[in-house]
């Protein structure tokens, strides 16, 4: 069984936890590294985290449901967030998340059936000025076409072979 994050990284966020006043700015970080180890942060992730800062469960699901990025669920390994902001949508954001759905062969919100790629909307990726923009783990990609998501998807594919 796989475990939610080495002692050694628990211990080294109870330390800092320990040295920090407000120790509810570690809970992003905290959880992400759960989310980098085991894939995604399960309820026995939000526990840790809330035990090992001393701050409550619902102080760490507040944040954990809050922020998009951070995984309650699996997700494949290379989560796609494509931006549907307003700019993005004006730019072709609807066309490239079409043609992921049919690249991909699923719906927003799934995953392939190889659990290499999980399709999530988002609010907004924050690089409006390169719209249409999507983010693959946490490497953001803009200024898109079909051409380059076919290269991207592509690039992806051949890392997971070598």
């Amino acid at each position: 069984m796989k475990i939610l994050l080495p002692k050694k990284q628990i211990e080294a966020f109870r330390t800092k936890a320990e040295k920090t006043e407000h120790r509810r700015e570690l809970v992003v970080d905290f959880m992400r590294e759960i989310q980098d180890h085991y894939g995604w942060v399960p309820d026995e992730g939000v526990e840790l985290v809330a035990e090992t800062l001393g701050v409550t469960t619902i102080d760490v699901e507040e944040v954990a449901t809050f922020y998009d990025k951070i995984y309650r669920q699996p997700v494949g390994r290379y989560p796609i967030h494509i931006c549907d902001s307003i700019c993005c949508w004006t730019r072709g954001g609807e066309q490239i998340a079409a043609h992921l759905q049919e690249l991909l062969g699923i719906e927003l919100g799934g995953t392939t059936e190889d659990g290499l790629f999980t399709l999530l909307p988002t609010c907004c990726l924050g690089g409006c000025g390169r719209a249409p923009s999507i983010m693959i783990g946490r490497k953001f990609h803009g200024n898109l076409t079909v051409e380059a998501i076919d290269q991207l998807i592509d690039q992806l594919r051949k890392e997971v072979a070598r």
